[in-house]
Formats: structure tokens, C-alpha cells, sequence
């Protein structure tokens, strides 16, 4: 078995976009697409802070033995 994205069927995909939504659609559907990886980097970052935060109270809250 090949790649599973080829050239020709990226080529196949993008025809098949084109003929449902029309050229002018595809700009509008594009700024969509780059809105929504957008918001869902920036929650995957705020997530990623918060637990970074969480895991630094921890620690720092830890009382530390007098050995």
C-alpha cells in the first residue's frame, strides 16, 4: 500500500471541494479552518499552562522533611 494522501488524491479531494462549495466559498471555508486550528492551539496552551501551574503549587506546597 502507498501513502495514504498521494498527490493525486489530494488533487481528487480538492476538485471534489471545488465543485461543492464553489470558488468563491473556499477563501471564507479556508479563514474557517485557520480560525478554528487557531482557538484550538491557544486552549491546547492554556491547558498545557494550567497544568504546568497546578504541578508547580504542588511542589512548592510540599512540606519538606528535616532529615
Amino acid at each position: 500500500m502507498g501513502d495514504l494522501f498521494a498527490p493525486q488524491h489530494l488533487i481528487l479531494i480538492l476538485l471534489i471541494v471545488l465543485l461543492m462549495f464553489g470558488g468563491k466559498k473556499i477563501p471564507e471555508l479556508m479563514r474557517g479552518l485557520g480560525k478554528g486550528i487557531r482557538e484550538f492551539k491557544d486552549a491546547k496552551d492554556n491547558v498545557k499552562r494550567e497544568i504546568e501551574e497546578h504541578a508547580n503549587e504542588d511542589h512548592s506546597s510540599t512540606p519538606k522533611s528535616n532529615s
